[in-house]
């Protein structure tokens, strides 16, 4: 067996994808043996779309979101003893074929939280998304004292360890906080972040995105408002994170 493939599990959270799962699920095969889907409670054929496919289903009896999927794929990953866990989005916008991108960044940055960053073609972005992204990529970025470029990416590569750290800290009740609250606290205890370019990818048959940019930025400024609070405005990260 390749140890490369066994030391990796792709993670995959799944709500109504019907229309991209089986092919993403597929050609994360191809990059990796070890494939975790989370299902969360969807309510199209998404389930079916997975059959015969040797890749593992995790459920959510009710819908719970993103966060809350992603955290049960990972402490699955981490009973299987996986040193690094990727992540992405099972709606098409995101390459498979991509992942050894992240495994080379990862073998020459240990310890380090590796974001896909959808910086080619990024006109084929919706206005809306690019604008809402780069005024969380400011904030994500004042907070972890370091520059982040595409903040609101889950397509990742994260270190193990980072999960089995007792002084992580994270919640899993808002969707797309998760993602901005675990760069922040990664770096907090000492992991650093590093990017890989990626294109920008949306899929015609895609699903709508379930990321709303009003709603789940606001909810992400106000979790890092508490956090600059908590350490004083931290005047310090928003330096460093200018540099």
């Amino acid at each position: 067996m390749n140890n490369r493939k066994h030391s990796t599990a792709v993670l995959v959270p799944a709500y109504n994808e019907g229309a991209t799962i089986r092919d993403i699920a597929s050609r994360c095969l191809q990059q990796c043996d070890q494939v975790i889907i989370v299902d969360d409670g969807s309510t199209d054929d998404t389930l079916e779309q997975l059959d015969g496919l040797p890749v593992t289903i995790l459920k959510n009896q009710a819908n719970s979101g993103k966060a809350a999927s992603l955290w049960k794929g990972i402490q699955h990953a981490i009973e299987l003893k996986i040193q690094n866990i990727i992540t992405l989005d099972g709606d098409g916008q995101h390459s498979p074929e991509d992942i050894p991108l992240l495994e080379q960044a990862a073998n020459k940055n240990k310890d380090h939280l590796i974001i896909a960053a959808r910086l080619r073609n990024r006109e084929q972005a919706p206005s809306a998304r690019l604008k809402a992204n780069n005024f969380a990529d400011f904030w994500v970025s004042w907070a972890a004292g370091q520059k982040i470029t595409d903040s609101q990416s889950g397509f990742r590569l994260y270190p193990a360890s980072l999960f089995t750290n007792k002084a992580l800290s994270v919640r899993t009740k808002h969707g797309f906080v998760f993602e901005s609250e675990i760069i922040i606290d990664a770096v907090r205890l000492g992991f650093r972040c590093c990017t890989v370019a990626i294109d920008s990818v949306y899929h015609s048959r895609a699903r709508a995105s379930h990321f709303r940019p009003v709603v789940d930025i606001a909810k992400i400024v106000r979790m890092i408002s508490w956090k600059l609070f908590s350490r004083g405005m931290y005047l310090q990260g928003l330096w460093a994170s200018t540099r």
